[in-house]
């Protein structure tokens, strides 16, 4: 394989992006729109979908480059029909960035089955299901990048995500396992995984019950800006690499910590979540 074989070029290239209509998604479509790609924004609110839309054509992107498809990624049977639309709009799909998904805050014993339920749907199923819709696509092709926004959380395990530390891990075994399948084929995984980085995640995370924990995480207020973390994203796509680590931080020496010294990080881990759970607001009336 040429050394230089996973390196993706932007000009004239269909990215498809889901959970486009916010935070890392949105900052996606800005940045790889800015470097000449053709986009796919995909998620569930088709309003901000445009709003998102418009900030690309601000930001230079020619409107007709831009395809708004809504999608929910928890209906897998809409899929097929969604990749339909997108190769009689632009012909192929060179890089899919599965991006939608939920996070979560509420510890295990608090929290109901409903919303393990709910991250595995969104989280993990969603994203299998869709890179399996487009994967022939790309085999087809003879060409394509299928990528997976994961998390710190997809390598650590942390308080207060049970569930989402479970798909994040999850979404890191199946496209680490994909990547080994399909590179005979000239095809690319590139996984990507972020620290806390300034978005709307924690507020629209899940809390115990199910509902909005609609509370802000000092973490993620503190966090790298969203547009910086697109632009390394995208410089990591463009250099090859195949796991993009983005983020400011102690939590980003945890990804090296951990394989280095397991028992040490667990340790720190729990002296985390000791003062989490100390510093737990009561429940909500």
């Amino acid at each position: 394989m040429p050394e230089n074989s996973k390196r993706f070029e932007f000009t004239d290239a269909v990215v498809w992006i889901t959970g486009a209509s916010s935070g890392i998604g949105a900052a996606l479509a800005r940045e790889m729109g800015r470097r000449g790609a053709r986009l796919v924004l995909s998620a569930r609110r088709e309003s901000q979908l445009q709003a998102v839309r418009g900030q690309c054509v601000d930001a230079g992107v020619e409107d007709a480059a831009i395809l708004v498809l809504p999608l929910d990624v928890e209906r897998h049977e809409l899929m097929p029909a969604a990749v339909t639309q997108v190769l009689e709009r632009f012909g192929r799909i060179d890089l899919l960035v599965n991006n939608a998904g939920l996070s979560q805050r509420s510890l295990c014993i608090d929290t109901d089955l409903a919303v393990y339920k709910k991250l595995i749907d969104v989280d993990l199923l969603g994203q299998i299901a869709l890179t399996k819709a487009v994967l022939p696509t790309m085999v087809a092709q003879g060409s394509g990048t299928l990528a997976v926004t994961s998390s710190v959380a997809g390598k650590v395990g942390a308080p207060l995500r049970t569930g989402y530390c479970a798909v994040k891990h999850g979404v890191m075994g199946f496209f680490d396992a994909l990547r080994v399948e399909i590179a005979h084929l000239g095809l690319n995984v590139t996984t990507i995984v972020p620290g806390s980085i300034r978005t709307a995640v924690a507020h629209n995370a899940l809390a115990g019950d199910g509902t909005a924990f609609n509370r802000p995480d000092e973490a993620i207020e503190e966090g790298m800006d969203v547009d910086d973390c697109a632009r390394v994203i995208a410089d990591g796509f463009a250099g090859g690499v195949e796991e993009i680590a983005v983020g400011e931080g102690p939590e980003m020496q945890l990804l090296d910590m951990k394989r280095q010294d397991p028992t040490a990080t667990f340790r720190l881990l729990e002296t985390m979540a000791a003062d989490l759970i100390q510093r737990k607001p009561p429940p909500m009336p």
